[in-house]
């Protein structure tokens, strides 16, 4: 789900693909796919391993898969296993709380996105009058053009994963000059691993195991670094239930949209 370095993505898919391998598990990919549509993709019947987003795996996909885990991620707004939502504004927006953007636009990424969407409408919901924050929204399709939005000043504030965040400031640090942080949100899961719905005990193990090696494979150090990753913890779909409480908060508000 993180683009910021295909090549060290593939690199580190080439390494966990080997520890696969030797671990006995047959035609595994030499490469990783990078789809289009993600929901066909988590849901093919023969999927080895993928990486999801924590909000469309417990409204959309539940045990139609099965959680893997997670990766541990060295960056602003990681700890552990656990990761908040960057807010972003202009650097140049006089804003100091989040109640000064009452009335004003957001862009968010996908309406199914946890750290661009429902994490954000959770801590708006308490602020909302008749269900609404914000005067206006816009969809961008990606953080990164939901930042660029904010910093062109089409918007004025989008919540971005902080994973995404961290790999924009290291590799195109054009696009988040002029932005800046003005909060995090609640704490919720980082980015679930899963596997098919039917794979079975021991493939699921096999896995786990094999990304744990893999995530201290010296020969994949570089790799990990420019990935920002630093571990790796076996999750269930059950430790995803902050992302489903984000969603009843805001429902419970009556705050059902941005």
């Amino acid at each position: 789900m993180y683009h910021s370095n295909p090549a060290a993505a593939e690199q580190l898919w080439a390494g966990l693909a080997a520890h696969l391998t030797q671990a006995g598990v047959a035609g595994v990919p030499l490469k990783p796919a990078w789809p289009v549509d993600f929901h066909a993709h988590w849901l093919e019947p023969r999927l080895l391993l993928s990486q999801a987003c924590g909000y469309p795996l417990v409204i959309a996909l539940g045990h139609q898969v099965r959680v893997v885990g997670t990766f541990h991620y060295n960056v602003p707004g990681c700890s552990g296993a656990l990761q908040r939502s960057q807010i972003v504004v202009r650097a140049d927006d006089p804003a100091i709380t989040l109640a000064d953007f009452r009335g004003r636009c957001v862009a968010f990424n996908a309406t199914d996105s946890n750290s661009g969407y429902n994490s954000l409408r959770a801590v708006v919901a308490p602020l909302a009058k008749h269900g609404r924050f914000f005067g206006s929204r816009l969809q961008t399709g990606t953080h990164l053009d939901s930042i660029k939005a904010v910093r062109d000043g089409r918007a004025d504030i989008a919540s971005i994963d902080c994973v995404s965040l961290a790999g924009f400031a290291r590799y195109t640090p054009e696009v988040v000059q002029g932005v800046r942080v003005l909060m995090l949100s609640d704490a919720h899961p980082s980015l679930p691993l899963i596997t098919a719905g039917d794979t079975d005990d021991a493939t699921l193990a096999t896995l786990r195991s094999a990304l744990a090696t893999m995530v201290r494979d010296p020969a994949l150090t570089e790799a990990l670094e420019a990935l920002f990753i630093t571990g790796f913890e076996p999750l269930d779909f059950s430790d995803y239930r902050p992302c489903q409480a984000m969603y009843d908060t805001a429902m419970a508000l009556g705050c059902p949209t941005l």
